[in-house]
This record gives structure tokens, C-alpha cells and sequence, in this order.
């Protein structure tokens, strides 16, 4: 469409980079530099990773908004997450923006996730500004960072202007930025200046009416749900009477009860929103994202977002075991279900389907990562519930049956290389490239099914004694490499119920890896520990020291347990089998099979072999 005009007030950036190579600090030292907060007050560290379970893991899981103020123009900055399986909020963040700050980390250069939120801003046409970051580093490499992006965007068939972008050089913990690396500097001001300078300014066709795409979904208890979204033409002010076109031209009438804009990393209440702003509309009950609220004079439906397939998927069912309700407040499969679906309407690369006849839901996202932040934000929301295996999508292509592929970034001491690529190989990957740097550090390159990284990353930190560093991103979907084992080791089941006693996970302990401390409640079927052979054996937990007539000459010995690693839910998931389960709660992460009585069990494997 020919849009005519530009909104020379208004700047949309989004900042795009891998996991940790520091967004949000920057982002901080923006507000601090652009007179956000007043002089002589400290804002809160990573002021913008706001979720508890951001703070706690050090990263940005969902995409945030927020606005400075620059010499006269308002930026609008679109905080985005780093990793790879929440990449459906980078690709709903790209929506509402004309250009990207894609931040490197000096030393660590360009990972998977750089080159998939790279890849994705390219073909959207979006300007580049290269931000090279943590250049304070003591190993940082900024030049050979900046050949090896050169490489990637060459790699990525970028147009002439985007392998032309303004490069810059900063440390965002200490605030500064620089053209140079000779240059002195104390401020940002030369990036806000670059932002301003070369970030297009939103073009609109003053002849259209008011178009707005529905972008990110939220929710106030006093405002109801809230729709954010960029003004592509026209204008909009607060209760005007507007329609929502929904997926297949469904119209709803809207009435925008209040209308804000971003000030800072809050919301302020605005009369009129110019095109080209990000705004968020109250009063707006049945509104998806992907929708387009527009004029109800001349209703016109944008472009919806297009987002990649889910690949992994995951069985979410009830809570049955015995101890059912004695932790969490929400058990019933209509709530789970309710939650599930509020979910998908916030987060555009998960889905949900029923499974016919049984009392559960398949849920389908971008990696097991998502599905574990899933679960927990459930699980403090008081719910329990029990969830399979991670299992990937394979599709099918005429006779063929393909699978995901990842690319895969393995970063390690050179001592480590062989067992690396020896079980990476056992999983179906093969090495595309080997290169050795700085001295005894390997950098190693995969293809490798995804199913095959499903319960690989802890083993891979404990054969790099915690050294290794390991990253990855979907490559497409290549033919079915053939199935191979994940898991050498059987599981130790509690054949009753009871509570677990010192003396018999004593005696248990030559058996293989417990999981259960004296005195947590057990029941038949649950997993206590981790067999050393391959099968699955029953034990006792419960089982206590008989008691004789007979005068001992010596006093027993005091019992002295191994400490127990806690149970976490990636563990967990990556741990179990087809038929075994992880029960959520918001006290326990507990593992179980699927059927909890021995007998039962032993009947299906005889019918199975």
C-alpha cells in the first residue's frame, strides 16, 4: 500500500540479540541517560525483565514496551526475549517496529539466536543498527565479532543498505557507546543520536482511516483485556466506536473505553494517538492477536502476523496420584483447560488441542524450555497437574516422514571435544564444523534432530565439568535420521504408600541415584531414584529395621545418606520415559508412571511385547 507520509515525532525500535548479551542493561542506561528517571534516582536493575521467574533466571521470556524521550521525538523501545523458543515474541515485537538495535556480545560474537531474530528483521525489511556490546570484556574481540556479523548478514542475503548499517561500539552496564574504539565516551548519546538519524520514521497514507494490528494481549483487573498494537494510518481517540476484524473477516463492534500510550516503562492516559504510535486500547473483550481494529466507516483487515510451527509437544493431564489436592487449590481439567487456552491467546506460538477420549490436552510450543516456564508460572498460580514426556512434531512429505533439525552451537575446552561429538553422533548429529581458538577453547557446529537435545543439555554441562556453553536454532525439517537411545538407565518405582524411612533408602542407595529424603510421602508407582541397570525394579521406601528380644553387644550404626540433588521440573522432563509422567505441584515436582499399580503395569508390558 502507498503511504505518503511520515510522522517525523516518532521513532519504533526493537532490540533483538542472543540470551544474555545484555538488552535489558541497556535498556536501563537509556532510561537513565534520557531523563526517564529524575537526577540522583537509581532505577531497579533490569527494570524491564518485571516476571519473577525473569529475575530469578537472569532473562527476558515475554517482549516489553516502552518510550524515552530524545531531543523532541518520542522512541518507542520493544524489549525482546533471547532465546530461541520464545520466538514468537520476537516476531510479534518485529510487528510494530521499522528498524532494530541487534546487540553482539564482543567476546561471544554472533549465536543461533542471533542469526534466527537477524533473519527474521531482514526479511521484514527492517533497518539495522549493530550495536557491539560488552566491549569492557577482558576477552572481548570486537573486530573479529564484526567480520564474523559481516559474514552472517552476506550468509543471510542481505540488501545492499542492510550490510551498510551504522556500526557501533558500547558497554551498556557502564553506559557508554562509541563510533570507534579509540573514541572516549561517558554517554549514549551517540546511539540515541544514530536511532534518531537512522531509524525511519512510521509512514502512514493520510487518505486510509485508522488501522490498528493487534500485536501483544494483556490484562488489568480494573480495565478488563487490553490490546497493543501499532496505528498504521489514521488516527484514534479515546471512546470512539471502532470494529475488530477477526481471522476469516469476523466483525466485532468495539467501544475503546480508555486509551494510553508508553511513557517511560508505564502507561499514561492519552486523549489522541497519532499514526505510527504504539497504543493500548481498553474495553476490547473478543480481540486475538493478529486482528485489526479499525475505522467502522471503512473497515479494512491488515496482513495477520505469520508465526513459525510449534515443534515440540507435550501431553497435560489432570493430577491423579494419591496425593491429589493436599498441595495446590486448582485440580479440575476444565480450569487447566481455561488456563491453557488464556495461554495461546497471549502467546501466539503455543496451541492446544483436546486428546478425543482421554482427559487431557496436547500442548504445542517452540522448544521444552517454553513448556518448563509454562509450567512453573502454573504451578505459582496454584494449580497441579501431570505432564509427559517432550515429544517433537514430525510432519509428512508425500511418502516421507520428516523432523525438526537444529543447528547447534557447542562451545568447550578442547579436552572435551571427544565426548562431546561421541554422544552427540549416538544422537544422530553430525559436525559441520570444528574451529580452535584462543588457545585451548573448540567451537563445534551440529545439525542435529530436535528430538536428540531433549535430555542432552545437563549431561552436556556435567561432560564439560560445567565449562561448556551450548546454543541452538531450528535449521528446517530434513527426513526422519532414525530412532536411538536417550536413556540407558531404568527407574527405582515405591511399590506402596507410606512415608520414606533413613534405614531403607540406606539399603537402597547400592541400587542407583535416589530421589526422595527421609520422611517425603510416597505411593505406589511413584519413581524414587534412578536404577543403575536398564529395567525398572519395585523397592520398599517405607520399610523400617524389625525390632528382636535379643541385646544387641554394640549400638547400630548411625545411617548417613547421600545428599539429594532437589528435583527441579527440567529435570524432571528430561529424565522421564513415554510411560512415565511429572507431577506439578506448587510444593513437590514429583516423577510417576503413567499406570501407578504394579500389576496393571506388568499386564500392559506383557501385552506390549
Amino acid at each position: 500500500m502507498h503511504r505518503d507520509t511520515v510522522n517525523e515525532k516518532l521513532r519504533n525500535v526493537a532490540i533483538i540479540a542472543h540470551v544474555d548479551h545484555g538488552k535489558t542493561t541497556l535498556v536501563d542506561a537509556l532510561f537513565q541517560q534520557a531523563g526517564v528517571f529524575r537526577e540522583g534516582k537509581q532505577g531497579t536493575e533490569r527494570l524491564m525483565d518485571s516476571m519473577d521467574l525473569e529475575r530469578e533466571r537472569g532473562i527476558t521470556i515475554a517482549a516489553k514496551n516502552c518510550a524515552i524521550h530524545w531531543k523532541g521525538i518520542k522512541i518507542n523501545i520493544l524489549d525482546t526475549p533471547g532465546h530461541a523458543d520464545f520466538g514468537g515474541e520476537v516476531e510479534r515485537a518485529l510487528s510494530m517496529v521499522d528498524g532494530v538495535l541487534l546487540l553482539v556480545d564482543a567476546s561471544e560474537g554472533p549465536l543461533p539466536q542471533t542469526r534466527f531474530v537477524l533473519d527474521k528483521a531482514l526479511r521484514a525489511g527492517l533497518h539495522v543498527v549493530l550495536v557491539i556490546n560488552k566491549i569492557d570484556r577482558s576477552d572481548a574481540r570486537p573486530l573479529a565479532v564484526l567480520n564474523d556479523i559481516h559474514d552472517l548478514l552476506i550468509d543471510l542475503d542481505a540488501q545492499e543498505e542492510q550490510l551498510d548499517c551504522p556500526i557501533l561500539f558500547a558497554d551498556g552496564r557502564s553506559g557508554i557507546a562509541k563510533k570507534n574504539l579509540k573514541e572516549e565516551s561517558d554517554n549514549l548519546h551517540v546511539l540515541l543520536d544514530t536511532i534518531v538519524d537512522e531509524i525511519p520514521p512510521p509512514s502512514y497514507n493520510t487518505s486510509e482511516p485508522f488501522q490498528m494490528l493487534v500485536s501483544d494481549l494483556s490484562y488489568s483487573d480494573f480495565l478488563g483485556r487490553l490490546a497493543v498494537g501499532k496505528v498504521i494510518h489514521g488516527s484514534v481517540k479515546s471512546r470512539e466506536a471502532l470494529v475488530c476484524l477477526g481471522e476469516g473477516g469476523v466483525k466485532t463492534n468495539l467501544n475503546v473505553s480508555r486509551l494510553q500510550v508508553y511513557d517511560g516503562p508505564s502507561l499514561k492516559d492519552t486523549v489522541l494517538a497519532s499514526p505510527g504510535d504504539i497504543v493500548v486500547l481498553s474495553g476490547v473483550d473478543n480481540v486475538h492477536i493478529g486482528d485489526t481494529i479499525c475505522s467502522k466507516v471503512a473497515p479494512k483487515a491488515l496482513p495477520r502476523i505469520a508465526v513459525d510451527e510449534p515443534t515440540v509437544s507435550m501431553v497435560f493431564t489432570p493430577n491423579t496420584s494419591p496425593l491429589l489436592g493436599r498441595e495446590g487449590k486448582i485440580v479440575q481439567s476444565s480450569k487447566i483447560r481455561e488456563r491453557l487456552i488464556k495461554e495461546t491467546l497471549l502467546n501466539v506460538s503455543m496451541q492446544v488441542e483436546d486428546i478425543p477420549g482421554k482427559a487431557g490436552f496436547l500442548v504445542k510450543g517452540r522448544g521444552e524450555f517454553q513448556m518448563v516456564i509454562l509450567l512453573e508460572t502454573m504451578r505459582r498460580e496454584g494449580f497441579e497437574l501431570n505432564v509427559g514426556r517432550p515429544k517433537v512434531i514430525f510432519k509428512k512429505e508425500g511418502d516421507k516422514v520428516i523432523e525438526p533439525i537444529e543447528h547447534l552451537y557447542v562451545e568447550c575446552d578442547d579436552n572435551f571435544t571427544g565426548v562431546v561429538t561421541e554422544k552427540l553422533s549416538k544422537r544422530k548429529g553430525r559436525m559441520i564444523n570444528y574451529e580452535s581458538h584462543d588457545g585451548n577453547r573448540a567451537r563445534l557446529e551440529f545439525s542435529i534432530p530436535s528430538r536428540g537435545l531433549i535430555g542432552y543439555r545437563d549431561e552436556f554441562l556435567t561432560d564439560t565439568r560445567g565449562t561448556g556453553i551450548i546454543n541452538s536454532s531450528l535449521d528446517g525439517y530434513e527426513e526422519f535420521r532414525g530412532d536411538f537411545h536417550t536413556r540407558f538407565t531404568g527407574s527405582l518405582v515405591a511399590d506402596r504408600t507410606g512415608e520414606c524411612v533413613p534405614y531403607a533408602l540406606f539399603n537402597l542407595e547400592p541400587r542407583g541415584l535416589m530421589f526422595v529424603n527421609p520422611g517425603d510421602p510416597v505411593y505406589e508407582g511413584m519413581i524414587v531414584g534412578e536404577h543403575n541397570r536398564d529395567n525398572d525394579l519395585n523397592v520398599n521406601t517405607c520399610k523400617t529395621k524389625k525390632l528382636t528380644n535379643m541385646r544387641a553387644s554394640g549400638k547400630d550404626d548411625a545411617v548417613i545418606l547421600t545428599p539429594v540433588m532437589p528435583m527441579t521440573l527440567e529435570r524432571g522432563i528430561q529424565f522421564i520415559r513415554d510411560d512415565e509422567m511429572v507431577e506439578v505441584t506448587p510444593k513437590s515436582i514429583r516423577l510417576r508412571k503413567v499406570i501407578l499399580p504394579a500389576i496393571k503395569r506388568k499386564g500392559d508390558l506383557r501385552r506390549t511385547t
